[in-house]
């Protein structure tokens, strides 16, 4: 137990106050601690995948007579020029390619359209005024191993031929393109999108070539699924809690066995520690001082002290605290004044028997027992000589 005066005082004046507080906190902090060992807490994890889906164009032509570069029958493939004698047929293959870039796996379960036209486009100055367009793929060709495959085979020669038509009706107001557009439609778990790419069909009389590749990619993330955890709290904090409400009820049960707390003793007891320096033990003489000065308070005398630089004497018999100056005793008692401390306090109600001294009493209450000495003798008394020497 801590023996401090201005904690005696302070749970003099709010001591109830302070155990309700502490009890409550220690009610809380162990409700608290229960609430986070039943309820453990739990997080919620998303899990993603990223998809691929890559398109291309690729081109082929098959040889189809003898020559000092190819022999017939050979197949030409994605070449950078195709000669047109060799090979008049030009094989354009789309595909598309679905694939989980996470794991890198193919994606079977998507869906794919492709759009392939070959259009003949008039332009002047950059822009266009007139086209005509054939299609030439447009299909939703199966998906199997993550790619989706079409074929078509143009007749070079024939496309040569029409837009060398369509130029000699233009009669040279403007140029003649042969364009082809690829266009791949998807739809997969990731979502669904579109891919694009053209490219013109340069042909002279000679040869012909695909200008530009048509290809295009797409790559996107996409939730695959929710993976939840369950976790017991933070330790610490359920420690931290259990020793917070523990401390907290011993303390309050530790205040609750130190109340009540006298105020005024309390009060008195701060004083005196904090005048100590100028408080000596001793005994006070009733009869000192010519004039006894009676203060409020302990602190009213220390003040005399300073200022007559003498010293407070605390005569603990008495419960007194005084300081005599030039025959004037000042002095603060509990008890009251100067001769109220004279002598120390006694409790006489102990139950024990008083006599009234001026009660009359009987001849029985008078009567001396145990004692023979004034009864008469069996033998009685020669003299008075034998009476003084009983006695």
């Amino acid at each position: 137990m801590i023996d401090n005066p201005r904690l005696d005082l302070v749970l003099a004046k709010y001591g109830r106050s302070i155990v309700v507080v502490l009890v409550g906190i220690g009610i809380l902090a162990f409700l608290a601690s229960g609430w986070v060992v039943a309820t453990p807490s739990t997080s919620t994890s998303h899990q993603y995948a990223d998809e691929r889906v890559s398109s291309d164009v690729d081109t082929s032509a098959v040889v189809v007579r003898n020559g000092t570069l190819w022999n017939e029958g050979d197949r030409l493939e994605n070449s950078g020029v195709y000669i047109l004698n060799a090979s008049p047929e030009l094989t354009l293959r789309p595909e598309t390619r679905l694939t989980n870039a996470t794991v890198e796996a193919p994606v079977d379960d998507g869906t794919v359209r492709h759009e392939l036209t070959l259009r003949f486009e008039a332009t002047r100055e950059g822009t266009a005024f007139w086209n005509e367009t054939r299609t030439l793929v447009d299909e939703s060709p199966a998906v199997e191993n993550g790619v989706a495959r079409s074929e078509t085979t143009i007749d070079v020669e024939s496309v040569r031929d029409r837009q060398r038509e369509i130029e000699r009706e233009l009669s040279g107001v403007g140029a003649v393109d042969v364009r082809l557009e690829f266009r791949a439609a998807y739809d997969t778990d990731a979502g669904r999108g579109v891919q694009e790419a053209a490219t013109t069909l340069e042909i002279t009389d000679d040869a012909y070539w695909v200008a530009d590749s048509l290809s295009a990619s797409d790559e996107r993330r996409y939730r695959t699924g929710t993976t939840e955890t369950t976790e017991s709290r933070n330790l610490g904090l359920i420690a931290g809690l259990s020793l917070l409400g523990t401390l907290s009820l011993a303390a309050a049960v530790s205040l609750a066995r130190r109340s009540p707390v006298d105020e005024a003793a309390a009060r008195r007891a701060v004083h005196e520690r904090r005048y100590a320096e100028w408080i000596s033990r001793g005994s006070i003489p009733m009869w000192i001082g010519d004039y006894h000065v009676s203060l409020d308070t302990l602190e009213d005398v220390v003040d005399v002290a300073i200022d007559t630089n003498e010293r407070v004497v605390h005569d603990t018999q008495r419960g007194l605290f005084a300081v005599v100056n030039d025959g004037v005793v000042y002095y603060y008692s509990d008890r009251g004044l100067w001769e109220e401390t004279a002598w120390p306090e006694m409790d006489l109600d102990d139950g024990s028997a008083v006599v009234d001294a001026d009660a009359p009493l009987n001849p029985e209450e008078l009567e001396l027992e145990g004692s023979d000495e004034f009864s008469d003798p069996d033998d009685g008394f020669d003299d008075d000589a034998d009476v003084w020497r009983k006695l």
